[in-house]
């Protein structure tokens, strides 16, 4: 039997998960390490410990395989990240990471350059925002010229992993698509872009597939892992596209609905899609020839965690008492409350927004507290506050023309059977769950597969492997939710201007 690694080089550990071609998880490893802020708004991870947990992950899942039965490997991991390698492969300074805030000078310019917002959109497909890629060149470009001045590769986190293990410099599209400097649909880099920002392609490495073999493992990377010299390693995937394919989110009309601290939107189109103002990510699938669109909110399952810790002492203490998860007592409270809460509405932008609101200053709002309100009330708004938040990139997906059939929830906040059915109602579609909760790593191994023959397609990879276990369909709340989503949609327009002044006001007093 082949057997197939996948490897997910995440912003807290790197994670190595071998399955085999029925799909079962046969060993799983995982080492972390941390990231630093050295100013506000910063965030940076040494490439060195990505590496180092690598190769700990990988021997320690070669520990019950053996090398020579790894038929392929796959690469997944955070995306947007900038490595900055000399000629000789060498690091040049901290990667800057996908979570970094430094460069909105660096992406108005960008925009400018590129000939305005919506040029920019036809060139990428997307707008360019600070977390992205090219902007972060910049950035070194402009306020540190002796790291500038010896760089010659530009890579992403997984594909620094991928040089490690190959030496070579590739990537693929899902991944590419993050950085802002890549045509999503045309799958490969945008010159027109490169010569307005003046980034040398020779700088950026060659586009391969996702499951298209890109390179094969090295002496000197059998030497440090273990694994055997020559296993082909394919294109891989950024994260959000893997964890999509180790879902099974590779058909147009199914979508993934995440609810982890931050919540994304993810559906799968067999043709390339653009949001005209720029709303939604327009991103290469790890699919050949698909695309997908993603709609991401910040503060998803995080707004319950951050009702739990405020305004939660109570329940906690019923919790130790009670040897109950706290969670589960929350939502049994919620379960108190009528759908819609007397009209308390919720507003989930506890950490600004992104989709569709790309607003920073955006805060987190209860509207419509009567004396009737109780504590049940409050958690049932944030639950449902959180699924008119992803409601509103359903909305965008819809407008597109793409016709959603079934929603699949991950994440810890799917693990609450009343929120789906508040999903359900609020989406008006089933919110199913499938058998894999590996994530991106999974995915990556799947990929993997393909690229070893072990499977005929990506599809054929996701048919044989994930299954659907559950499933809730719309109850009776579906109308009411309607009535009070079209609530919720007009109150960010109504408070935007005063998100803004209330922000100002707060930072003078700072």
């Amino acid at each position: 039997m082949s057997y197939l690694l996948g490897i997910d080089v995440s912003t807290t550990a790197t994670k190595a998960l071998v399955i085999d071609e029925r799909g079962q998880v046969c060993a799983t490893a995982s080492d972390e390490y941390e990231f630093f802020t050295p100013r506000p708004l910063w965030a940076e991870q040494n490439p060195s410990d990505w590496w180092r947990a690598c190769v700990n992950g990988i021997r320690r899942v070669l520990e019950k395989i053996p090398a020579h039965e790894i038929a392929g490997i796959g690469l997944t991991g955070q995306m947007h990240g900038l490595v900055l390698l000399d000629a000789d492969g060498n690091v040049l300074r901290p990667c800057i990471m996908w979570n970094d805030q430094r460069t909105a000078k660096q992406c108005a310019e960008i925009t400018e350059r590129a000939g305005g917002a919506k040029n920019l959109l036809q060139l990428i497909g997307n707008p360019v925002l600070p977390g992205f890629t090219a902007p972060k060149i910049l950035w070194v470009r402009e306020n540190e010229p002796e790291v500038y001045a010896r760089a010659a590769h530009v890579l992403l986190p997984k594909d620094y992993l991928r040089y490690k293990l190959t030496g070579a410099y590739a990537t693929e599209p899902s991944d590419a698509s993050g950085m802002a400097l890549l045509d999503v649909a045309k799958r490969n880099w945008s010159d027109e872009l490169l010569k307005a920002i003046d980034i040398p392609r020779a700088w950026l490495p060659d586009v391969f597939e996702s499951p298209v073999v890109s390179a094969k493992i090295s002496a000197d990377a059998a030497r440090e892992t273990g694994l055997l010299e020559g296993t082909p390693v394919v294109g891989g995937g950024g994260d959000q596209a893997a964890q999509a394919v180790g879902t099974g989110i590779v058909q147009e009309g199914i979508v993934s609905a995440t609810l982890g601290t931050s919540g994304v939107v993810f559906a799968s189109s067999d043709s390339y899609r653009l949001e005209p103002n720029g709303l939604l990510h327009a991103f290469c699938h790890a699919v050949p020839n698909k695309w997908h669109l993603m709609g991401v909110m910040l503060s998803a399952a995080g707004s319950f965690r951050w009702f739990r810790d405020a305004l939660g002492a109570e329940e906690k203490e019923r919790a130790k008492i009670e040897k109950r998860d706290l969670y589960e007592i929350l939502t049994s409270e919620a379960a108190r409350a009528d759908a819609g809460c007397e009209g308390l509405i919720f507003l989930p932008y506890l950490s600004g927004e992104r989709t569709p609101y790309p607003d920073p200053h955006a805060r987190g709002t209860f509207f419509g507290i009567t004396l009737r309100h109780g504590k049940e009330h409050f958690v049932r708004a944030v639950l449902e506050g959180v699924a008119y938040g992803l409601r509103d990139s359903l909305e965008l997906m819809r407008a597109l023309g793409l016709n959603i059939s079934q929603v699949r929830a991950s994440g810890g906040g799917a693990r609450s059977e009343l929120w789906r059915q508040i999903l359900a109602d609020v989406f008006n579609s089933e919110i199913a769950l499938v058998n894999i909760t590996e994530g991106a790593a999974y995915g990556a191994a799947l990929l993997a597969g393909v690229g070893a023959g072990v499977y005929t397609n990506v599809e054929d990879a996701c048919a044989q492997t994930i299954r659907v276990t559950d499933s809730v369909t719309q109850g009776k709340n579906v109308a009411v939710y309607q009535d009070y989503y079209q609530v919720y949609r007009g109150l960010y327009p109504a408070l935007k201007d005063s998100f803004e002044k209330v922000g100002a006001v707060a930072a003078r007093g700072v």
